[in-house]
């Protein structure tokens, strides 16, 4: 709980705020008392039965602040009432992870007494965060003193005031002294360790701390790789023959190092509760629209948008707009190439430092280039899929991934592939590979390190003084803390962080072999990033609700997909070596059907290789057999007395006799 922190509601009664909601300034009083009414009103009349209390805040430096700021707390009852609504797992009594019941409250590990620090603050808020999204409209015809804002029975509260614009944000407090100390286990001290994942899922929850996760699997997966490229770098840098031992370890590491990440995380998702755990039923995305109908699964209205005006809005408007894009990038592309070339004819006509200085400039200028294209486009993708109308927000997700990977991928790597596969220049691929990893590298550290930081300061550096303070020693009001919170930048999720990594693991899987520094290079890049991530976390950026999740989602099939092109791409490297070129010296037929059955048998190592690899370890998958097992036999155990009364014995035959239906029953068992 927040320590220190208390208000009350207005019966009286007295609760640790954990949820900020801030409305519009201009919110009419009408909508700001219907609002409220509904958060405190009770589950069984449709209300949230949360505690909320209107919090008055100062602004800085006397400034006057939003005064239509409310904080939100809730009874322990209700909370463990909403821990078994949103299907919470907890370590039950032998030890195992089971969904939680309050019938069943006193069976679980760490319930002692009234059940108080049962729930970690993370959990809580993410309670209140969901009873709060359930939050619905009854018979309400639109939101009190908006006409326009339209309501309709069994419509989100909150996503409705979001779309329009009167629901500013929803926020989860910080808790100083958590903070604290994962902020010293975390990142304030350089040491040789694991992350404290336990500590990162029990503040920020699991969907952030498998990221983490990941980013720490990655990185010790990586160490193999940059300790053979060393050497091998250093052998002798100019024999582009020995790329081919590289490129067949590559293969087999890229498909292990995968493996054994879903073998981990499932390890962690277990010990967390989320990898049995059931995904509730997916609510329409905030600025979905469409004509009002019903949902034929809940039987409740909502809006209903055909879904053939959806599939001509991609293929007809999203899809050119893609290939246009793409077609910009090779445009921009060739124009590298003809800078590339005149750079070189510089060089040979005057060889000396400078000119050769110069020959990487085109390099480092398109690695700019590069970085700024994949961000205009960000933000028409994100455009277009919002155009696009998806009505899940999972199905937004997935089609906003796909637009960026297709377009990054083909931004950051068709420039390698065509000097690799068209020009056949090992050298420009080497030096071309090496620039652009390290351009990349650089300018991300200083989009996602320096610059957030410098902004924050530059937008209210007093009040980031005045943060930077509260969470080292000093106790400021809760007022002034939550306004400093509320001014904080707002993390967006793990999309761009997930992003980055895969176009590292493609540099590395895919060229590598003819730059083995390549792992290096991105070793030392995700020690920074956990350093630089942790303290935007902590410090940056608002505190995030924690997100239940048991796997990487998406991105494990880009990466997969990743590795599959990688064993394509190392194929045709191995072939392109002048080492294998001198088996066939007049028969280039014969040595492309050699790579293409040689490039089908990795493929059916590497899927074999997964196959025999279990993404669940054979330990867990017991456990959750197990756990399976003894539920369907509670469920027959407490089904068998309406059995027995209702199924088995026929009451209407009087020979029916005591002692033949214990003998029946005996045979049952």
């Amino acid at each position: 709980m927040q320590s220190g922190w208390s208000v009350s509601d207005s019966d009286g009664t007295a609760f640790t705020p954990m949820v900020v909601l801030e409305l519009a300034e201009d919110t009419s009083a009408e909508a700001i008392k219907w609002l409220l009414s509904r958060v405190r009103d009770k589950e069984r009349n449709g209300g949230a039965e949360l505690l909320v209390e209107q919090q008055l805040t100062g602004g800085h430096d006397g400034q006057k602040g939003n005064p239509n700021v409310f904080l939100v707390g809730s009874t322990l009852k209700r909370l463990l009432h909403g821990a078994e609504d949103v299907g919470l797992f907890k370590e039950f009594s032998d030890g195992s992870m089971r969904g939680f019941t309050y019938t069943n409250k006193d069976n679980f590990k760490d319930f002692q007494g009234d059940g108080d620090g049962f729930l970690s603050v993370a959990e809580c808020q993410y309670i209140i965060k969901h009873e709060l999204d359930t939050l619905r409209a009854k018979d309400e015809q639109n939101v009190p003193g908006y006409p326009k804002a339209k309501l309709y029975p069994g419509k989100s509260i909150i996503r409705r005031l979001q779309s329009k614009g009167i629901l500013y944000q929803v926020f989860p407090l910080h808790d100083k002294e958590e903070l604290k100390r994962l902020s010293f286990s975390w990142y304030r001290k350089v040491k040789l360790s694991f992350q404290p994942l336990n500590d990162i899922r029990h503040y920020f929850g699991e969907g952030l701390a498998l990221y983490f996760g990941f980013l720490e699997h990655f990185t010790l997966a990586m160490l193999p790789m940059a300790l053979i490229g060393i050497p091998y770098y250093l052998w002798d840098w100019e024999d582009y023959d020995k790329y081919v031992l590289f490129a067949v370890f590559n293969l087999v590491w890229s498909t292990v190092f995968l493996e054994m990440w879903k073998r981990h995380s499932a390890g962690l998702a277990f010990s967390w509760g989320t990898l049995s755990r059931k995904k509730a039923f997916e609510e329409p995305r905030a600025g979905f629209h469409g004509v009002l109908g019903f949902n034929p699964v809940t039987g409740r209205e909502e809006p209903i948008y055909p879904n053939t005006n959806r599939q001509l809005r991609i293929y007809l408007v999203s899809v050119p707009f893609v290939v246009l894009c793409l077609y910009l990038s090779f445009y921009i592309m060739m124009i590298y190439f003809d800078w590339e070339s005149w750079a070189l004819a510089l060089y040979e006509v005057e060889p000396n430092f400078w000119t050769g200085l110069f020959m990487f400039v085109p390099s480092i200028i398109y690695a700019v280039v590069i970085e700024i294209l994949n961000l205009l486009y960000r933000y028409a993708a994100e455009f277009l899929t919002d155009w696009e109308n998806h009505r899940l927000e999972t199905s937004y997700q997935n089609h906003l991934v796909l637009k960026v990977l297709v377009f990054n991928f083909f931004n950051c790597f068709a420039s390698l592939f065509y000097i690799a596969f068209v020009m056949q220049d090992m050298v420009l691929l080497r030096q071309s590979l090496a620039t652009l990893l390290i351009t990349s590298q650089i300018l991300n550290q200083i989009m996602e390190a320096f610059l957030p930081y410098w902004l924050q300061r530059r937008r209210n550096k007093k009040a980031h003084k005045r943060l930077r303070r509260l969470m080292a020693e000093q106790e400021l009001p809760l007022a002034q803390q939550t306004q400093l919170e509320s001014d904080m930048s707002t993390y967006l999720g793990t999309f761009d962080d997930y992003l980055e990594q895969f176009l590292l693991f493609g540099y590395v899987s895919l060229f590598s072999c003819v730059y083995p520094l390549a792992a290096v290079l991105v070793v030392l890049n995700n020690i920074t990033e956990v350093y630089s991530d942790a303290f935007k976390m902590c410090h940056v950026f608002k505190r995030p609700f924690a997100e239940p999740a048991s796997n990487i989602g998406v991105w494990q099939l880009a990466f997969e997909t990743m590795s599959v092109i990688a064993v394509v791409t190392n194929c045709a490297l191995i072939g392109l070596s002048p080492q294998v070129k001198a088996y066939f010296p007049e028969s280039d037929t014969q040595l492309i059907l050699l790579i293409v059955c040689v490039e089908h048998i990795l493929l059916a190592f590497k899927f074999i290789l997964a196959f025999v690899i279990p993404d669940v370890p054979k330990q867990i998958q017991i456990k959750l057999a197990r756990l399976e097992f003894e539920s369907l036999e509670a469920l027959k155990k407490k089904m068998r007395p309406h059995y027995h009364r209702k199924s088995w014995r026929p009451l209407e035959s009087p020979t029916y006799t005591d002692s033949e239906e214990k003998r029946d029953r005996q045979h049952r068992h």
